[in-house]
């Protein structure tokens, strides 16, 4: 039988590749450099798209799970949400109805907007990659579309895996929390001298040339050469494998970020897609001012002290009523300080 649940998730899915197909068979038949204002134009059209799904779920995210009746809703909230158990009125079922559709639309954007922010950090770090491995300006679009559709098969399996162990072992949100607690306080401590990346005797380098012929130069566009009957990767093809490897670093702070938020694994799933689809084109809007806003960097550890905080006291939380609502107010309020502090307070050139 075909659940409500798989008509959903397949029709996002659907989507999400009809997307990818669009934008590499029309917008990327020649490798180019990005503009700013095309970046601009992409970024402006993803979160659009992020808005109109938010928009979706608010007047039909019940159907996501097929809920048809009382019962259903309630076992729903129980198994995805049990802290939002006080907007179910059993008199009046609409209501209820209608209170759930607009927590689950919340909680949508709140992930969104979180995971969104923490991509930023993942940024820095493309950046640095590219910087370090030399690769051209009108290659990186392509070495970002194969690293995104790669991200996307790696959330999928993190996210749905993340949701059976939490479901099954609740006590792996305290595991979360103190992980994430402490990504927070490593981040804050760290200094941008840290951020560096050896080429030559990066992991992932020495594991691809340990297992693949490596082409000895860069060939373009190409990710594999055949010459004299050998097939070779590239280095811009283990440029695309360094970014996966990163982005698989980068799930296990954001997923579980997410989490904290909801339990509901369609909802991750769908505030974390949204994200990294938006990810590449925000790469090309930010690149080139990232510096402006020395203090995100900051502003983001402080987000995953607070996500840790919560995940580590949800259930006081839970008592005193702290609504979803309330993270998100304090997601902006962390990145519009660190966005105002930055302007307010340039960073200093250093003295050459």
């Amino acid at each position: 039988m075909i659940t409500n649940e798989f008509l959903f998730f397949g029709g996002f899915i659907a989507f999400v590749l009809i997307m990818l197909v669009v934008d590499l068979g029309v917008f990327s038949k020649k490798s180019h450099t990005v503009s700013f204002k095309e970046a601009g134009i992409w970024s402006a059209v993803w979160v659009t798209f992020a808005l109109i799904f938010y928009g979706i779920i608010s007047y039909y995210g019940d159907l996501i799970h097929g809920i048809k009746s009382m019962e259903d809703l309630v076992a729903c909230v129980n198994k995805y949400d049990p802290e939002s158990i006080g907007l179910i009125n059993p008199d009046n079922f609409e209501q209820s109805l209608q209170n759930y559709r607009s927590n689950m639309a919340l909680e949508f954007i709140t992930g969104y907007l979180l995971e969104y922010s923490l991509s930023v950090d993942n940024i820095f770090v493309i950046i640095l990659i590219f910087t370090s491995f030399k690769v051209e300006n009108q290659y990186y679009k392509k070495v970002l579309f194969w690293g995104i559709l790669g991200a996307i098969v790696m959330r999928f399996i993190f996210i749905f895996l993340g949701a059976t162990l939490i479901h099954n072992f609740n006590w792996i949100l305290y595991l979360f929390g103190a992980f994430l607690l402490w990504t927070g306080l490593k981040m804050f401590f760290s200094k941008d001298e840290d951020d560096t990346i050896d080429p030559n005797n990066h992991s992932v380098v020495k594991l691809a040339s340990r297992y693949f012929s490596v082409y000895p130069q860069n060939a373009g566009e190409n990710f594999f050469v055949r010459e004299k009957g050998i097939l070779y990767i590239t280095p811009l093809f283990i440029v695309v494998l360094i970014i996966e490897f990163t982005d698989l670093l980068f799930a296990v702070d954001s997923v579980p970020a997410v989490f904290a938020v909801t339990e509901d694994q369609y909802i991750v799933f769908f505030s974390n897609i949204f994200a990294i689809l938006g990810l590449r084109s925000m790469f090309f809007f930010l690149a080139n001012i990232m510096h402006i806003f020395h203090y995100l960097k900051v502003g983001l550890s402080f987000l995953l002290i607070f996500i840790g905080t919560k995940m580590l006291a949800h259930k006081y939380l839970h008592e005193i009523g702290f609504k979803t609502a309330y993270s998100l107010y304090v997601i902006l309020g962390i990145l519009a300080i660190s966005v105002i502090a930055s302007l307010v307070f340039p960073k200093k050139e250093e003295a050459k």
